[in-house]
């Protein structure tokens, strides 16, 4: 994965905008959204605005998952079925359909602490 400024960039060509294109879709003008995609570096509150903007979607995932994550976005590993609390001490399995996550991204740390 490349820094974001450079993710940002190329999503924004995906989707066929141009860089002034931005002002319209996050309030961001030009000449700014161009320093961002050439030095990086944004601002959390401005990341989250472009993100928006371009149709993304922040995420943090824990180092010792991130593979697994990449994998299953490159169309290499596929996932299904974590467990949900029903709020009665009680947990279910979900469908696959509804949390397609499964228990990829548990903390396995809390597992083994319960």
């Amino acid at each position: 994965m490349g820094k974001i400024h450079e993710e940002l960039k190329k999503r924004r060509k995906a989707l066929k905008l141009k860089q002034g294109d931005m002002e319209l879709r996050v309030g961001m003008s030009r000449q700014q959204y161009q320093r961002l995609e050439s030095r990086g570096n944004p601002r959390l509150d401005t990341l989250e605005l472009v993100a928006k903007g371009l149709k993304l979607e922040l995420m943090l995932i824990p180092q010792e998952k991130r593979q697994d994550v990449q994998d299953f976005l490159d169309g290499k590993k596929k996932i299904g079925g974590g467990a949900t609390p029903t709020g009665e001490g009680t947990v279910t399995k979900a469908a696959p359909e509804d949390d397609p996550w499964g228990d990829w991204l548990e903390d396995d740390t809390e597992s083994e602490n319960g």
